[in-house]
């Protein structure tokens, strides 16, 4: 009889669930009406209170008039690709630069020194500075010297500004992944007869690199739209775009394509960071 029981158990349905188990279930089911309930709740009194606004027929005119859309929305599709070959040709640039920074600054021989300095002074610039006024510098400044073409294109000068800054927080990103790795993986690899040089390469860097991935996917997402920012010095990506559009109808519409086409680009991408980090900090417990 007591072999009966013992194979009922173990081939029969699954254990009950304990008492803390359906608790907390009661809890999440609770928790997840309430954040419904009340994201309904705003979501409804955004859809009944704004059309009450007294001006929002003229709001409605003027950002969301579907004939401009219709016009502009292909237009802004086709600028749109301009900021993806920017954006594609940068990114690498800004990876490279970046990891060479981080090195310059993670170097521990007393004659490499001048580097750790350049590498100190290059991120405490460039992370002072904004976006902006570097692209206005270098974009401006750097063709004003009278070079010839094609070294007077705004498509270089422009990178070269969305490189230098950007390749500085990736280098503090990169320097922090450095920095996590325990310094008694050094000491493994130095027992092993690997020289600084290789345990940087072969130990230190794969897990440092790997471990800084979410952070410098949002970093690259905010890089997708800082390239907007090269419509300042002549471009035509889709912010100017947008611009022509908009004098050309007198109309805000063009802005509010824009925008949808960034954010159809920039939301995945964010929730793919996310799910990186969450699946880091569950690989970590």
């Amino acid at each position: 009889m007591a072999d009966t029981s013992l194979d009922k158990g173990a081939g029969g349905a699954p254990p009950a669930p304990t008492r803390r188990e359906v608790y907390e279930a009661g809890v999440r089911k609770r928790a997840n009406r309430i954040a419904l309930i009340s994201t309904a709740s705003v979501v409804l009194a955004l859809v009944v209170l704004i059309p009450l606004a007294p001006g929002w027929e003229d709001v409605k005119r003027a950002f969301f008039n579907g004939r401009v859309f219709a016009a502009t929305f292909p237009g802004l599709l086709e600028a749109f690709l301009l900021n993806v070959m920017i954006f594609a040709w940068s990114a690498p640039l800004i990876a490279l630069t970046g990891l060479a920074i981080a090195l310059c600054r993670d170097t521990r021989s007393p004659a490499l020194f001048p580097l750790k300095l350049f590498g100190i002074a290059y991120t405490d610039i460039f992370r002072g500075l904004p976006v902006v006024l570097v692209i206005y510098i270098i974009g401006f400044g750097i063709p004003g010297l009278g070079l010839p073409r094609p070294w007077n294109s705004p498509y270089i000068w422009g990178t070269l500004a969305l490189v230098l800054v950007y390749s500085a927080y990736v280098a503090e990103v990169i320097r922090s992944g450095i920095d996590s790795i325990h310094q008694s993986q050094r000491s493994a690899a130095a027992s092993l007869g690997l020289s600084e040089r290789d345990t940087m390469r072969y130990v230190v860097l794969p897990q440092a690199i790997r471990n800084v991935v979410p952070a410098n996917m949002n970093l690259f997402i905010a890089l997708q739209k800082d390239v907007a920012l090269l419509s300042f010095i002549g471009p035509v990506e889709i912010f100017r775009q947008a611009g022509v559009y908009k004098s050309l109808y007198a109309n805000f519409t063009p802005y509010v394509g824009a925008a949808l086409i960034f954010l159809a680009l920039t939301i995945p991408a964010t929730r793919y960071a996310d799910y990186l980090m969450n699946k880091q900090n569950l690989a970590r417990r």
